[in-house]
């Protein structure tokens, strides 16, 4: 799952990870977010770091709470390198981060099915 309040970044990141064996959904908002999630849990979460309508910590520890929400992998993506907010994730659950721009090399260090070339 993309979540990111851009449009074009969430195309951009379905387009670098779909495949024949990969389903990518999406979502725009930390409600919309939890309320996917509470009906399936995606394996791997990428959260960008600016959603508005919610605290990025509050919904890594909603997401957490949900049935599977252990074992899902969820990143934070941030434009640009901020300890705190790192650290605040990672305290709430977050695996690790992603930094944007992202493109296919540093989406396939996270999700190591994705395909380099292509």
């Amino acid at each position: 799952m993309v979540v990111d309040g851009s449009p074009v970044v969430r195309k951009v990141a379905r387009r670098l990870i779909a495949s024949d064996t990969t389903v990518v959904t999406t979502a725009d908002s930390g409600f919309q977010t939890v309320a996917a999630c509470s009906v399936e849990m995606p394996d791997v979460i990428i959260l960008d770091s600016a959603i508005s309508d919610m605290p990025t910590p509050d919904i890594i520890t909603q997401l957490r709470a949900l049935p599977g929400g252990a074992n899902s992998k969820i990143y934070l993506c941030l434009p640009e390198i901020d300890v705190t907010k790192i650290m605040r994730a990672k305290r709430a659950g977050a695996a690790g981060y992603l930094l944007k721009p992202f493109n296919r090399t540093s989406i396939a260090e996270i999700l190591p099915q994705v395909p380099l070339a292509g």
